[in-house]
């Protein structure tokens, strides 16, 4: 592998710590540059030099034409994903003057179809919550991380990183520390969501602590604090069980979020929840008290309330809203590497 861009790559992913990007997001950056490097060395590409447009091109068309061990080809979002941190990198090396020009500015970004994610039914969310064994520790756990998932709309990331002081059960938040893009927020979660938090934290954590405290609130093991891949398992259980095919931890965001917006939830109040930074529909909007939230979130979210005539909302006159809504949890599912 050069040496010479290899140093580029190392210098690129300190400057994009010094700068503020985000642990998960140099992680990324460093993953998929490696890639592009290993490509790079098999067709002698190693300086910064040699990346011109048509190598960029070329190195597109290659992810457009992979396939993976079982076969399959790349994803448009995968696709799109080892081609960001590569565009990023060429701005860098222009803005360092190692570059004339940036080579990938002319890239053109495969287009994802549009597809909505899959939206499981109340019915099937009850199914999948009731699938735990709350008579185990494991049981209890994995039903109050499932809570957690549907009363908030946590992202997957932002659940394993979640603290025991960042759930404040009597007040009925949950402070989200350095979220997607590095940004904090304040959002509700529902009673029921706490009583089983609280359930676990009593009778069901102390069984996952070994030694020091981490402070982690879920743990996988002997206070390990989950990993993705982990995470991921244990909650497809469930939903498989729940004869759902597809989805697991970004499943019940997306129907935290839908279900809200059928009981008549302003989309702003599920975007402010969900931490999305803008939707088509709201771009003028920019913030909203806890209180309101909180407000909003007990009103409209199926854990506590029971529809009724009066919340019944006219479906066609709130399709625009739910369209935008769902194509942005979508995206994010593919940002959250969560779209099984």
């Amino acid at each position: 592998m050069s040496a010479e861009l290899r140093s580029r790559v190392a210098q690129f992913l300190e400057w994009s710590a010094v700068v503020g990007y985000s642990p998960d997001t140099i992680r990324i950056r460093e993953t998929t540059l490696t890639w592009f490097l290993v490509w790079c060395d098999e067709r002698s590409v190693t300086s910064p030099r040699d990346l011109t447009r048509t190598v960029i091109d070329r190195y597109q068309h290659h992810l457009y034409h992979y396939r993976k061990a079982n076969g399959e080809p790349l994803t448009y979002g995968s696709q799109v994903n080892r081609l960001n941190p590569l565009r990023a990198f060429c701005k860098w090396l222009v803005r360092e003057n190692l570059l004339l020009y940036d080579p990938a500015a002319a890239l053109v970004l495969v287009r994802p179809p549009k597809r909505l994610p899959h939206v499981p039914t109340l019915e099937q969310v009850e199914t999948i919550l009731n699938g735990a064994n709350v008579s185990t520790a494991e049981g209890i756990r994995d039903r109050a991380i499932m809570e957690v998932f549907y009363s908030s709309g946590l992202r997957r990331a932002e659940l394993m990183r979640l603290k025991r002081h960042e759930a404040d059960l009597a007040a009925r938040v949950l402070w989200i520390r350095q979220g997607k893009g590095n940004k904090d927020r304040v959002i509700p979660i529902g009673e029921r969501a706490c009583a089983w938090v609280n359930k676990y934290v009593n009778d069901a954590r102390p069984h996952y602590v070994n030694g020091t405290d981490l402070e982690t609130l879920f743990l996988m093991s002997s206070n390990r604090p989950f990993t993705k891949t982990a995470l991921t398992s244990r909650l497809m259980v469930y939903v498989r069980a729940a004869g759902i095919a597809r989805g697991a931890c970004h499943l019940l965001r997306h129907a935290m979020a839908t279900h809200m917006l059928e009981n008549g939830a302003d989309v702003r109040y599920i975007q402010a929840i969900l931490g999305h930074s803008d939707l088509e529909t709201t771009a003028v909007y920019t913030h909203v008290s806890i209180a309101k939230l909180k407000e909003v979130h007990a009103a409209t979210h199926p854990a506590r309330v029971l529809r009724t005539a009066q919340t019944e909302v006219n479906v066609a006159a709130r399709s625009a809203d739910a369209d935008v809504l769902l194509s942005s949890l979508a995206a994010d599912a593919s940002d959250d590497d969560d779209a099984e």
